[in-house]
């Protein structure tokens, strides 16, 4: 897969939520079947919150959702629904972007991962899906 990172836009439905994520052009996604994200039919790829900023004037379309832990913060668009973006549990200095909400053009390659959600604890350590979140020193700076 590519590492070099390049900018992506995206954002929700109806296009009041918009933002940009540095993140390679082939991106490891992951699709969890716990309780939200199998409801949702979520699959997200995970980046360093540093990688993600959320336009300016996209804040005041948000809402968030929580539950269980309420480590993760289900972050969707008041307007239209879609969770275009999140804080995952798994990765609570991170940012989870839904690859569908991704616009068309700049991702060239998506690897689907299976997360087992509904056995979060051995799974989590099993993927080493949290180092998916952390910043390369050697490609910082």
């Amino acid at each position: 897969m590519e590492s070099e990172a390049i900018m992506h836009n995206g954002g929700c439905h109806c296009k009041s939520v918009r933002w940009k994520v540095r993140a390679p052009p082939s991106v490891v996604t992951w699709q969890c079947n716990c309780s939200d994200c199998s409801m949702r039919g979520n699959i997200h790829f995970v980046v360093p919150s540093s990688d993600f900023e959320l336009d300016e004037d996209s804040g005041k379309f948000l809402t968030t959702y929580t539950f269980g832990t309420h480590t993760a913060k289900h972050i969707f668009c008041k307007v239209c629904g879609i969770t275009s973006f999140y804080i995952p549990r798994s990765n609570p200095d991170g940012v989870a972007v839904t690859f569908r909400c991704v616009d068309r053009g700049t991702l060239k390659h998506v690897e689907i991962r299976q997360f087992d959600g509904q056995d979060w604890e051995s799974e989590f350590d099993r993927t080493g899906i949290s180092g998916f979140s952390k910043v390369d020193p050697k490609k910082s700076g």
